[in-house]
């Protein structure tokens, strides 16, 4: 997509992170604005009710595409359904993702809960990651899946190469070219179901030889050492800034859904603005210094969730000792170690991770806005 839509994106989804400074606010109606063909919306709910000639940017807790679209289609929300057919191809993010329309080109989707409805065509390849995805539909190409459980009950055209921890092929599945899964589990597979090239079954993660997992996952310069330091980082925060800290929890804990959207989106423009900086000789020591402040906030988002997750179980399993600074330093060294042994879990580690980060990352910038906030 061309810069000037990521700028326009961009500026739509900072006026849209004014909707969660205030918790006892009235939900606001979205924010819509349109550059020539193309429709940005953004918004607690967002509803596209007519169509759309160009390509359509939505993000929001909610979000219905009830129109077509000419063009692309980039959307992101808690819940999001595609219900009109698009032009070309589909990219979406969200909690509950379905889609019950064609798609003319591609779709990469990733989300909670995944759902290609009976009705749902994607004209060329889909690639697709989630905790549980059903293919109901129809898909022209290739399909790459990556999910905790993946059901596949509808028709694809081409190769089919999936990684789950539980693959189930239903009674209408019909795939015209190979199938190649990765799981610890054999495949289930109805009787009616049809594979044209065969199934191959690869090495799951965690089946390689134990010598070589024990070297990537815990030797001298594996992640571990990665998490030691960024546990080491949330002890000095909370022991240098307990008060400030205290307030990042609190905005964790009471609003995690205006903590996601301001974290996604200083994660997804800050980038987007360094590429635009160095367009120019001019911008190109400003670009520098942002990707630099860009990276510095990654690891301190990170360490902030694990110090927001240390004070939120602090609470609740020894309250007496919730306001004692050694016992929150404790507990913040505890958490951010938490969350990178979750992180390793197969298949959906990583976006617990990636959630963890933006919220750390967001409750960290509200409170960096409004530091006297309570």
């Amino acid at each position: 997509m061309p810069i000037r839509h990521a700028i326009a994106v961009c500026a739509l989804l900072l006026s849209s992170t004014a909707l969660a400074q205030d918790v006892k606010r009235e939900p606001a109606p979205a924010a819509e604005r349109s550059f020539g063909s193309d429709r940005f919306s953004a918004g607690p709910a967002v509803r596209i009710a007519q169509p759309v000639t160009g390509d359509l940017f939505a993000a929001g807790g909610s979000v219905d595409i009830e129109a077509p679209v000419a063009g692309d289609a980039l959307a992101a929300g808690g819940n999001l359904r595609i219900g009109a057919s698009l032009g070309e191809s589909l990219y979406a993010a969200g909690g509950q993702l379905r889609i019950d329309a064609s798609i003319a080109r591609s779709a990469r989707v990733a989300g909670g809960q995944i759902e290609l409805g009976p009705k749902s065509k994607v004209a060329g390849n889909l690639t697709v990651a989630g905790g549980e995805v059903e293919l109901r539909g129809a898909v022209g190409g290739n399909v790459l899946a990556a999910a905790g459980e993946l059901l596949i009950d509808g028709d694809v055209g081409g190769d089919v190469t999936a990684t789950a921890g539980k693959i189930e092929l239903g009674p209408n599945a019909r795939i015209g070219g190979r199938l190649r899964y990765a799981s610890r589990e054999e495949i289930r597979r109805d009787a009616a179901a049809q594979i044209a090239g065969g199934v191959e079954r690869m090495a799951a993660r965690g089946e390689s030889p134990r010598a070589e997992r024990f070297d990537r996952r815990f030797g001298p310069r594996g992640g571990w050492v990665w998490t030691l330091g960024l546990m080491v980082l949330a002890a000095l925060l909370v022991g240098a800034l307990p008060e400030f800290y205290a307030r990042v929890s609190a905005t964790a804990q009471a609003r995690p859904g205006a903590s996601l959207l301001v974290g996604f989106v200083a994660l997804a423009c800050v980038p987007i603005a360094a590429v635009i900086l160095l367009v120019t000789i001019v911008g190109i020591p400003l670009a520098l210094i942002a990707i630099g402040l860009y990276l510095a906030l990654l690891v301190i988002g990170y360490a902030s969730a694990g110090v927001a997750l240390g004070d939120w179980a602090l609470k609740r399993v020894r309250a007496t000792a919730a306001a004692e600074l050694w016992s929150r330093v404790a507990a913040a060294v505890l958490a951010t170690l938490a969350i990178a042994l979750v992180a390793r879990v197969p298949y959906l580690g990583g976006a617990a991770m990636f959630v963890a980060l933006v919220i750390g990352t967001g409750a960290l910038l509200l409170q960096a806005r409004r530091p006297a906030a309570t």
